[in-house]
């Protein structure tokens, strides 16, 4: 009986695949659960059962729960798609991607930091991750005065628009096109990341 073999350096692309969506899989359900319980409730069954898989293929690919949340702990993926238009837009972009964050995903990343306070001292570990991944690297792109202020004050309007879509669930803002909100709220955030030029008051 003949065996098939892969060609030498290259991976079967379907099991790669699959490792990858499982994977992806394993840490939406760790985030979902990490944004309604408190880090030492979460136990790897409960993640392994939202996510539609066994608790020792979680164990497979992240080894324990520390390190899977760990993981879901960064903000560094969640940034690179929030921060990722030229600055001049970005105010706007940032906006749409928290909308359109809600309703393609049922979640917006950046809200795990409104559950800090839940988690003890891991809660310490997503605030400094927050300010590291998120309001600090948003800084470093400003130019002119009080960067890191009004990196923060942009981070809060988008966080607060996030909070309106999927704690309080504002019936205006879920009906809302996603591309008239950013019409109207990105300039908001918008004028926190452009520095006032002289005698703007």
């Amino acid at each position: 009986m003949r065996t098939m073999t892969t060609p030498p350096g290259q991976a079967p692309a379907p099991a790669r695949r699959d490792a990858e969506a499982t994977k992806t899989a394993i840490l939406k359900a760790a985030r979902f659960l990490l944004a309604r319980h408190a880090h030492a409730d979460i136990t790897l069954k409960a993640v392994a059962e939202r996510a539609g898989v066994s608790p020792p293929l979680i164990l497979k690919y992240f080894g324990n729960k520390e390190t899977l949340f760990a993981r879901v702990m960064s903000f560094d993926t969640d940034a690179d798609d929030l921060l990722d238009a030229p600055l001049d837009g970005l105010g706007r972009h940032m906006v749409r991607h928290v909308l359109t964050s809600q309703r393609e995903r049922g979640a917006d990343p950046l809200l795990r930091i409104a559950f800090a306070p839940l988690h003890g001292d891991h809660g310490d570990v997503l605030r400094a991750n927050f300010r590291a991944q998120v309001t600090e690297r948003l800084a470093a792109r400003l130019t002119g005065p009080d960067a890191g202020l009004r990196a923060e004050l942009a981070v809060a309007a988008v966080v607060g628009l996030g909070v309106m879509y999927g704690i309080a669930r504002g019936p205006h803002v879920r009906d809302a096109d996603a591309d008239a909100v950013a019409d109207r709220y990105g300039p908001a955030v918008q004028a926190q990341l452009t520095p006032r030029g002289p005698g703007t008051p």
